[in-house]
């Protein structure tokens, strides 16, 4: 039987970071997302009225400080884009930032386009538009 949760939403997000100074100048100087919080446990930034919150990465084993999208849990994250020319536009800024990325591609299974993008931890990121 289905729970079917009354919701408006996701309420955050948390993700873990090797270096709190580098995700801040990634995510805040560079994307230009608002800090929401700011402490020396928590840093978050805001992506429309969802809260992004990173804490400080501890990993057990080697190779652990690095994410792959190959290992059950995450995948990668996608950010909403307005328009076409909003995602040229964003993609144009990524490459010209010496941001690794794919350029606009058009998804293989429906009718989006999307760029993809790493942040400094190797999180798989994209900003993504549904064409209407």
């Amino acid at each position: 039987m289905a729970i079917n949760p009354k919701t408006t939403g996701l309420a955050h997000v948390a993700l873990r970071t090797t270096d709190f100074a580098r995700a801040k100048a990634f995510y805040h100087d560079l994307l230009g997302l608002p800090i929401a919080l700011d402490t020396p446990e928590i840093l978050g930034f805001l992506v429309g009225a969802t809260f992004i919150g990173f804490k400080q990465a501890q990993p057990t084993h080697p190779g652990g400080g690095t994410f792959t999208p190959f290992n059950v849990g995450l995948d990668h994250l996608a950010i909403a884009c307005t328009d076409e020319a909003e995602l040229h536009r964003v993609a144009d800024a990524l490459q010209a930032a010496g941001v690794e990325n794919t350029g606009v591609k058009q998804d293989t299974v429906g009718p989006m386009k999307y760029v993809a993008f790493k942040d400094p931890d190797r999180i798989a990121w994209e900003f993504y538009m549904i064409q209407g």
